[in-house]
């Protein structure tokens, strides 16, 4: 044993107290590779290779030994004991060397076939500060595929569940002062009440936090090295002084959101007060991770009719009153589109429609339109689809490229190569709800001067006027009167479905607005719109 390391084994529990020792090339095991007695030996009493799953006694064995290896501060032990140690040693030896790790106890859950859960009680030490430092993480063992040996299945989030292979854990001085982020009303918001809003705050300190007036502390960290990724903070060891941030967000709106999303695997929401773009809420299931209310790309299906029968009430080939062609299907240069289970409208109006949701209502029209690239420039002159926004944080935009044919007929259904998430839906819905597109931001402009995207052009009084009467149509007698049948005052919405990748079953898409306030949620995998993503919808609206 390296001078300085002290290990204990007791009951299963590892510990090590590796104060002032550096990593060195001390291997640990004897026969490491497939020999001795020390090492997880892949091959059987016979000396045959062995093959086949993983036995629990390997399972067993192999956590263990990788687990005492990692608390040991042995990185090309617990290397060697992985299916990829020319990447696992680096990060066990970050551990310490970067990570400030100073003692680790490690105990082993019971396994779960290959799996084994464990939880580390740590203590990170930086400039002779010390904080101990608790989470859980597991390891999965499998059998390697040349040696035969049981070995731990390599992965970042092995040494903690939230590291990656584009993450580093560091201990040190804050690159920012931390920000006490207050709703509208000054009521302080965090991760913990919001999960959701994790990912945002951590965006907003990185963006903020010097113009905040706070002072940085020492904070253990994942550190991305991705450009536009924030620090997330794991760990405070000595708190600094945060700087108050105003957002828009509004406090009883997110809790709302927080809730309704929570129900679903995998569901997004976003809230906008179509006044003044202000971002009330952001919500995702799960809260962790990915921002996909900002930042996903994915079909929002018939939730993009609202912008196509802008477009097409501005060229006069519709009107709200006027009678419009349903058939059950249409064709457009060879791709043939239906309506939900092949329904048909006889003279009844556009409206009407609208309110059904009828895909070949519009599709019918695109010939008319003369210009396959008509409803990308809608969405950008009108709506402000893409066009940079500076919210105060990351945001993908949307994007509805110019397409021909079948696949410029698929974008006036939301089908296709349109790219959008429930911030930019929920900003189209607003956008019809008050005529003029106002960039949604969720920190005060004047806070840093950013230029702030404005459309080319607003909505013809006529044509608001006539597209929010459909919607109130769609949320009172439509597709969506179901799941706003709940919301009280000045409403519409409008429904969607879409599948992505030939899934089974459709995502949910809705949105609608209620007085100033307008939401829209997907949900995957949710089916029809009113389903699922409706739901989530009228939760948020009733919280205004």
């Amino acid at each position: 044993m390296r001078s300085g390391v002290k290990v204990a084994i007791v009951g299963g529990v590892f510990v090590v107290v590796a104060g002032g020792v550096g990593y060195g090339g001390y291997n640990l095991w004897q026969g490491i590779n497939g020999g001795g007695s020390g090492g997880v030996s892949g091959t059987s009493a016979a000396g045959e290779r062995r093959s086949g799953p993983v036995t629990p006694d390997e399972v067993t064995e192999t956590a263990e030994k990788f687990l005492e290896a990692w608390a040991s501060g042995s990185p090309e032990a617990a290397g060697q004991l992985t299916n990829n140690p020319v990447d696992a040693g680096p990060v066990v030896a970050g551990y310490r060397a970067e990570a400030g790790v100073s003692k680790a106890v490690i105990t082993p859950g019971k396994p779960v076939g290959a799996k084994v859960p464990f939880t580390v009680n740590a203590t990170v030490t930086f400039e002779g500060t010390s904080k101990p430092w608790t989470y859980t993480s597991q390891l999965t063992v499998v059998r390697g595929l040349t040696t035969g040996r049981p070995l731990v299945d390599w992965q970042p989030s092995v040494i903690h569940p939230r590291l990656t292979k584009t993450t580093t854990l560091r201990t040190g001085a804050a690159k920012s002062a931390e920000i006490k982020a207050v709703d509208r009303k000054g009521r302080e918001l965090t991760r913990e009440k919001y999960p959701s809003l994790g990912t945002v705050l951590d965006e907003l300190r990185t963006k903020y936090g010097a113009r905040s007036g706070g002072r940085a502390g020492v904070e253990t960290v994942l550190e991305s090295s991705e450009a536009n990724v924030p620090d997330s903070t794991l760990l405070t060891l000595v708190k600094g002084e945060p700087g108050k941030l105003q957002t828009t967000i509004d406090a009883d709106v997110q809790a709302a959101a927080e809730r309704a999303v929570k129900q679903y695997g995998q569901a997004s929401v976003v809230a906008i007060k179509p006044t003044t773009g202000e971002i009330r809420a952001v919500a995702n299931s799960p809260a962790a991770g990915f921002n996909a209310a900002f930042q996903g790309k994915q079909a929002p299906g018939s939730t993009l009719k609202i912008v196509t029968a802008a477009l097409l009430l501005e060229k006069g080939l519709v009107g709200a009153d006027r009678v419009a062609e349903c058939p059950k299907d249409a064709m457009y240069y060879g791709r043939s589109f239906h309506n939900l289970d092949h329904f048909a409208l006889t003279g009844k109006t556009f409206a009407e429609s609208f309110s059904r949701s009828c895909n070949t209502a519009f599709i019918k029209l695109i010939d008319d339109v003369k210009d396959d690239a008509a409803l990308g420039k809608e969405a950008a002159d009108v709506f402000g689809i893409g066009l940079d926004w500076q919210s105060g944080v990351t945001t993908s935009d949307g994007s509805i490229p110019e397409e021909t044919g079948g696949v410029a007929a698929a974008q006036y259904i939301g089908q296709g190569t349109v790219q959008m998430n429930a911030l930019n839906i929920a900003s189209i819905t607003a956008t019809a709800k008050n005529g003029t597109f106002k960039q949604p931001i969720i920190v005060p402009r004047d806070l840093d001067d950013r230029k702030i995207a404005t459309a080319s052009r607003s909505l013809p009084d006529s044509v608001a006027q006539q597209l929010r009467a459909m919607m109130r149509r769609t949320a009172t007698s439509g597709t969506a009167a179901k799941a706003m049948a709940s919301v009280g005052g000045n409403k519409g919405a409008k429904t969607g479905s879409a599948e992505v990748d030939n899934q089974a079953t459709s995502n949910s898409w809705f949105t609608g607005y209620a007085d100033d306030l307008a939401a829209a949620a997907v949900v995957q995998e949710g089916g029809h719109g009113g389903d699922s993503a409706g739901l989530v919808v009228a939760k948020v609206l009733n919280a205004r």
